[in-house]
């Protein structure tokens, strides 16, 4: 048994639809540009290969939460994106083994501080700050998934109003291709989430607002943007 100088911090997780037990985090990839509108929204128009940035673990809200509205933005938008959660991992993991992997999938929105994110490209920069920050992460419950992957409708609507309205199936790189990406770039694990990319129509949102997220045949999310 290890001794520590410190108290470890807790474990970040996620509840699992029809389960006393959680999923535990280990790690929170996300995918940029993978839907083809969004992509010519936000300034391309291409099929590059995907890419990737991260978020901490514990930058995960569960449901049930609020969000708090971040500090140095004036401009922060939602991304609604499907999540898939691992159960397995590798290196290089073949296109067709890859949905293997998969323990479930849920809903989740990457929020940007969009201001931080145009001057950081502006300067060559990083985007850690305006990705990875505190609760930059808020996702539903875990639905465990067996078979084909998700491929309906996925929407994000502020106080009622539709902002994204667009289906998974839309996506650039499949579920199955991103997890295999991946892979060649980490080694992939349990524990791992991947925010899988957002459709156009992304956002701001301010305090006081009500968010709502759903991707069909996976589950509803649903917070609200407090000061």
């Amino acid at each position: 048994m290890t001794d520590y100088v410190l108290a470890p911090p807790p474990t970040p997780a996620v509840p699992v639809e029809g389960q006393a037990a959680a999923f535990p985090v280990r790690r929170v990839l996300c995918v940029g540009r993978n839907y083809a509108a969004h992509r010519r929204e936000m300034g391309g128009d291409d099929r590059d290969p995907p890419f990737f940035f991260a978020k901490p673990a514990d930058a995960v809200v569960p449901p049930g939460a609020s969000v708090p509205y971040p500090p140095r933005t004036a401009n922060l938008h939602h991304e609604i994106e499907l999540v898939v959660a691992l159960k397995a991992g590798g290196k290089d993991i073949p296109v067709e083994a890859a949905l293997g992997c998969v323990y479930g999938y849920a809903v989740g929105v990457d929020l940007t501080r969009r201001d931080l994110q145009n001057a950081a490209k502006d300067k060559g920069q990083p985007w850690d700050a305006s990705k990875g920050f505190d609760a930059s992460a808020p996702i539903s419950a875990i639905r465990p998934w067996k078979g084909p992957a998700p491929q309906g409708r996925i929407s994000l609507s502020v106080n009622g109003e539709v902002r994204q309205d667009a289906t998974v199936a839309d996506m650039i790189w499949n579920l199955a291709e991103i997890i295999s990406e991946a892979s060649k770039l980490w080694t992939l694990a349990p524990g791992d989430l991947i925010f899988t990319g957002t459709p156009e129509g992304v956002g701001p949102v301010a305090v006081g607002d009500l968010v709502t997220g759903e991707v069909e045949g996976v589950g509803q999310l649903q917070f609200t943007v407090t000061a």
